[in-house]
């Protein structure tokens, strides 16, 4: 099959492969949509089994940075970045500053910033080379680490879950499984710990866990036994797809609401299933969102209360997807792409028209 069949190929602007045969550096940039804006979506670093995951995996990122910042509200458009390989070996000055002449040969029309692997060191070489980079420490006139308004915003979507769930948002004495302990699922662990929710955590690296357990009403668990435990919410912080076909029948939950991209392997397939199994869904894009909201701040002068005060946002966000989805009976990820694409449709079209000297409205 061909890179034009791809059928993660949905629609996408723009797709550029960067090598730099001197540092090693292989990457690919795909700008979804720019309707709404410039692209914005962070570049991760990952060993991956071959360039067709990568770029599987880069295109299904950057359609859902479009969905995830209209949705939000935000004037941006969706893009993402990865690059092929050991973050060991390519986590460097010289690969990264590379990557950052990739980034602005594209003039503005993506924005990169952390993602998986990448640290904030990372985005200042990348800074060294083009303009277009966000998520910088304070210090370059950034908002700095994202992490904790992602998970803030994961948090505010578990409490819009539940009470979609159970008519209540009180977390209190709920089981909460949260899979994968980085920057998010470290923060999201404190939050639903000081919500009195009980809560097991699980990551491959052992030492994660053990941190955890320093918070109140904290269990461990093994990786794979997650899918098992006897648990309210489901909490996926880690990498995408896995709710599968080998993981979905294990499940015993009420909500799935987490803090990873692309959750499901299927999303037509497997938002079907949690239908009818009555599992409620939180869109990863909706509940996720925190992080670019956050930094999307920077594009108009970064006001920390502000953000904070949009990623609380994400309460209301999901129960217009809960609604529509009840009304409608369709899976919540169906709902969250309508209400994504008609903003982008509307405002869309207001833009161009905008760009293009048209009138808005017509004189009386």
């Amino acid at each position: 099959m061909g890179f034009f069949d791809a059928p993660e190929l949905n629609h996408h602007e723009q797709v550029v492969f960067g090598y730099d045969e001197e540092t090693g550096l292989k990457a690919i940039i795909a700008i979804h949509n720019t309707s709404l804006g410039p692209a914005l979506g962070g570049c991760r670093v990952w060993n991956y089994e071959s360039e067709d995951e990568a770029l599987r995996d880069v295109l299904r990122l950057s359609e859902g940075m479009t969905y995830k910042s209209a949705l939000a509200g935000l004037n941006l458009g969706g893009g993402k970045s990865v690059i092929l390989g050991n973050v060991q070996e390519l986590g460097n000055e010289a690969a990264f500053r590379a990557f950052g002449r990739l980034v602005d040969s594209l003039g503005g029309r993506y924005v990169t910033a952390e993602d998986v692997n990448t640290s904030p060191q990372m985005m200042e070489w990348v800074y060294e080379e083009t303009d277009y980079v966000a998520g910088l420490s304070p210090e370059l006139g950034g908002s700095g680490d994202p992490s904790p308004f992602t998970a803030w915003g994961t948090f505010v979507g578990i409490k819009s879950a539940a009470n979609k769930a159970w008519g209540s948002d009180d977390l209190e004495g709920k089981t909460v499984a949260v899979q994968g302990l980085g920057h998010v699922g470290m923060y999201l662990v404190e939050h639903l710990s000081k919500a009195g929710a009980k809560i097991l955590v699980t990551d491959i690296k052992e030492n994660r866990v053990r941190e955890m357990l320093k918070f109140k009403n904290v269990s461990a668990i093994a990786p794979d036994d997650i899918y098992d435990a006897e648990m309210d919410v489901f909490a996926p912080c880690a990498l995408g797809s896995v709710v599968n076909d080998k993981t979905i029948d294990r499940l015993k939950c009420q909500v799935i609401a987490g803090a990873a991209n692309n959750v499901l392997s299927d999303y037509d397939k497997h938002g079907k299933i949690l239908l009818e199994k009555g599992i409620l869904y939180a869109p990863d894009y909706a509940i996720n969102a925190g992080g670019v909201i956050n930094v999307y701040g920077e594009f108009e002068g970064y006001n920390e209360k502000r953000s904070y005060d949009r990623v609380n946002h994400i309460y209301a966000i999901l129960q217009d997807i809960f609604d529509r989805s009840a009304q409608e009976n369709i899976p919540t990820m169906d709902a969250a792409d309508i209400l994504a694409e008609e903003r982008i449709k509307k405002i869309g079209r207001l833009k161009q028209m905008r760009r293009s000297g048209k009138r808005l409205f017509s004189k009386i």
